[in-house]
Formats: C-alpha cells, sequence, structure tokens
C-alpha cells in the first residue's frame, strides 16, 4: 500500500479502496499442502503488504511456528484444509497488533467449537463471512474518522510561518491522532481477551450440556 504525501489524504482514501480480503469461495474445497498455501495467501494478500516486493506474508517457519503455539491445528496428512486457511487469515490480520499469547486465546475457542463444525449450526466458513461481510461498512466508517482526524490536525500549528514546517507538524499530529486511536483500540481488545476464561467457562459448560442432551 503506496501512500502520496502530496495528496495526503487523498491517497489514503484511494489505499483504503483498494482494501480486500480472501472470500471464501476463493479458496479451494480440497485439502492442500503447504506451498500451495503459502502461495495462495502470497497471491491474495501481497497488495496490503507494507513494503510489496520484499515483505513475506506467509512462509513455511510461520505455520510451523503457528502449530507449534496452538494458533493452527496439525495438518492431516501434511495436508491443510479450506478451515485451516482462514484460520491464517485470521492469523496474518491479528498479528500485526496482538501477541502469539493472545492470538492463541482469542482463536482456540473459535477453532475448538467451529474448525469441524460437529456440534453447531455454523461452521468456521460460516462465522468468518459474517465477519469479513462487515468489511463494506468498516471501511467506510474509517474514512469518515481519517478524515476528521485530518481535519483537525490541519488546524494546529497555523502559527508556523514556513510551510514545510507546518506541515511536517501537521502530519505529525495526524499520525500521533491515529496512534492514539490504535493504541486505545488496542488496549479494548487484551481486556477483553483477559476476560475470555470466564466467557470460555461459559461456553465450556454450554457445550458439556449439548453432548450430554446429544448422548441422552
Amino acid at each position: 500500500m503506496t501512500i502520496n504525501t502530496d495528496n495526503l489524504l487523498e491517497s489514503i482514501l484511494e489505499s483504503l479502496d483498494r482494501v480486500d480480503y480472501i472470500r471464501a469461495e476463493e479458496i479451494p474445497n480440497i485439502d492442500l499442502y503447504m506451498d500451495q498455501v503459502t502461495s495462495i495467501m502470497e497471491e491474495r494478500l501481497r497488495a496490503s503488504a507494507r513494503y510489496p516486493d520484499s515483505d513475506k506474508i506467509l512462509t513455511k517457519t510461520m505455520i510451523n511456528n503457528y502449530s507449534k503455539n496452538d494458533l493452527l491445528p496439525p495438518p492431516v496428512k501434511k495436508k491443510y484444509s479450506r478451515e485451516h486457511i482462514l484460520l491464517l487469515i485470521f492469523i496474518y490480520y491479528f498479528k500485526g497488533f496482538l501477541s502469539m499469547g493472545d492470538i492463541s486465546r482469542l482463536l482456540k475457542p473459535i477453532t475448538e467449537e467451529y474448525f469441524h463444525g460437529d456440534l453447531h449450526e455454523l461452521s468456521l466458513q460460516e462465522v468468518y463471512e459474517a465477519v469479513f461481510s462487515m468489511e463494506g461498512d468498516l471501511v467506510s466508517d474509517v474514512k469518515k474518522d481519517l478524515k476528521s482526524s485530518f481535519e483537525r490536525s490541519q488546524n494546529i500549528f497555523e502559527s508556523v510561518q514556513d510551510d514545510k514546517e507546518r506541515e511536517h507538524l501537521q502530519t505529525f499530529a495526524f499520525i500521533c491522532t491515529l496512534s492514539f486511536d490504535v493504541y486505545m483500540k488496542k488496549m479494548m481488545i487484551e481486556k477483553m481477551i483477559d476476560a475470555m476464561p470466564q466467557m470460555e467457562a461459559q461456553t465450556k459448560k454450554k457445550h458439556e450440556k449439548k453432548q450430554g442432551e446429544t448422548s441422552a
């Protein structure tokens, strides 16, 4: 994602219009070897990388580390299912601002409940599709927030006479505003993850009750 500093706001908004995600139907409905999985991720998420020419979206080492850290169920006969790829997409977005431990705690209940989809009306694919169906509205909301933050940043340092110095300070203020927003949201996410053991206990009781009803 490249930003043109000569027209900062418009360039950012145009970049957001190019933000996309991997749709479930674009993922082959057959089990894939690791090389095939990394190829799909590289092809579909390359445009979102900070440095598209050099950044690695997903590597074999990353996948192995995710499995070792209980973020990803092990493959079956060295092959990965569509559900594996859906989890890898979630991990890709989370890893930019969450620790491996937090991602594991966040995804573990989802994996346990929906990875095979045997005991629920919803499958992991349906969970994924429901979450990402909000993308359009979210991008629209982000654009509005960006415009508001940008306008506020342009209304300060007006007393600075030098145009380049003023522009630099206003851009710095804009980045600080966005950074504080990220900081606050990250803090809220971490607090919700910290509260998840209680939520997991409630889910476990519900799961055990459902199993008991099924066996009866």
